[in-house]
Parts: structure tokens; C-alpha cells; sequence
């Protein structure tokens, strides 16, 4: 069966260790979800390169950017040079997403689409054979610890039958509000990649979370073998 990947976010880790926020996540995800935030595409500040560039010294997981920004394509370099390895990038701020995702390809970085909870699917049906991935938000970005949105989580089904009419390979990420209760929601919707940020670190036990979240994703089914 195929491996149904985890990336935390450390949007609500505790920044003052992130080297503790890393290592109770390291064995049991397969990439850190990075998420960057301008005050501007969205009402919140994060954080930029010189974070991902910490982030990259911890440890050797695949770091996951995303970059909830304006501008996306005037700062790709930047975080590919900080250590990003797949990078992804918001539909509603771009007329040109096949010019950006060429920016993050000839950088020698994955490159993804992201989907706000309104944005329809079929705006990136377009581009689904020179992406990566497709990363739907079951949240309004901006900020973290808010509900899912089920009915955004429909998206996922669209986007794979489309991508498998096209006859492409690509995988569907899925971020916001993602917990272990409604974690089987999230899978039988079919997401490959799922993020879960504040469930992890806000927990008395980050570690524990983790392996429960790790055992429910392993022992999920509903994936046919590729």
C-alpha cells in the first residue's frame, strides 16, 4: 500500500526549541510544513527564509514551504536557497501560476498549488501535468488552531480524477484543522499528504500525538497500490 505522508507544522511550535520541536516529529513525519505569511495575502506574519534556514540545520526531512504570499514569485529563490525542498504557492494570487511553478522547477524544488476553501479545483486542472502537488486548505489561511471546512475537502476527489483522466501522476496535500478525529474524514477524501500543526504542539505530549496519528495513517487502506 502507498505511504500516506505526514507534515507538521511547527506553526505553533515553540520557537524558542525548535531544535525539541524537531526531534519529537523526526521517525514518524516525512517532511516539515513550513508556513510563510506576509501581513499582506494574509492578515498574519510568520516568518521568512532565515526560519527555513534554522529549520534546514535540524534536520534532514524534506522542508515543505508554504508560501501564503503576495508575491510568491519574487521570493522563490530565496527560500530555495534557504533549504526548501518543495515549495508551493497560492492560486488566487497569480493570472501566471505556470510561470511561477517553472521558477520552483528550475530550481530543483517540487512545486505545488494551493487552494483556498472558496478557489473551485478546476483552477489548477490546467496545470496539473507540470506540478508536484496540489495543496487544498481546509482553512481560511492566516492562522492556525481553526476548524476544518469538510465541504472544502471535496476538492481532493475532483483533483485526483482529473489528474487521472489527464492521465498524470500527482500527489494532494491537505492542511487545516486536520486532527485525529476527523484524520479518516480527511483520508477517505484521498489525501497523500496530510498537514497537522496544532493537535501535535499543543499537546501535553507532542510525541505521543504523533505516533497516534503515525499508527492511523499507516493503517489506513483506502489507497490502492500505485
Amino acid at each position: 500500500m502507498k505511504r500516506i505522508k505526514l507534515a507538521p507544522s511547527i506553526l505553533n511550535a515553540d520557537f524558542r526549541d525548535l531544535r525539541s520541536a524537531i526531534s519529537c516529529i523526526e521517525g514518524m513525519a516525512d517532511a516539515v510544513h513550513l508556513d510563510v505569511m506576509d501581513g499582506n495575502f494574509v492578515p498574519n506574519i510568520t516568518f521568512g527564509p532565515l526560519i527555513v534556514k534554522a529549520v534546514r540545520e535540524l534536520t534532514d526531512m524534506p522542508l515543505d514551504v508554504h508560501l501564503m504570499i503576495a508575491h510568491p514569485a519574487e521570493f522563490v529563490e530565496d527560500f530555495a536557497q534557504a533549504g526548501a525542498d518543495w515549495i508551493s504557492f497560492h492560486a488566487e494570487v497569480t493570472r501566471h501560476p505556470g510561470e511561477i511553478l517553472g521558477l520552483i522547477h528550475n530550481l530543483g524544488k517540487r512545486a505545488g498549488i494551493v487552494l483556498n476553501p472558496q478557489t473551485p479545483a478546476q483552477r489548477v486542472f490546467d496545470y496539473l501535468d507540470i506540478m508536484d502537488y496540489v495543496l487544498v486548505m481546509t482553512v481560511m489561511p492566516g492562522f492556525g488552531g481553526q476548524k476544518i471546512i469538510p465541504e472544502a475537502l471535496a476538492k481532493v476527489g475532483e483533483i485526483r480524477s482529473e489528474a487521472e483522466r489527464q492521465g498524470v501522476s500527482i500527489e494532494v496535500e491537505v492542511d487545516g484543522g486536520v486532527k485525529t478525529r476527523n484524520l479518516g474524514q480527511v483520508l477517505d477524501a484521498g489525501a497523500d499528504i496530510v498537514v497537522v500543526g496544532s493537535s501535535i504542539f499543543a499537546a501535553p505530549d507532542p510525541r505521543a500525538v504523533m505516533r497516534e496519528i503515525r499508527d492511523i495513517l499507516d493503517g489506513f487502506h483506502g489507497h490502492m497500490q500505485e
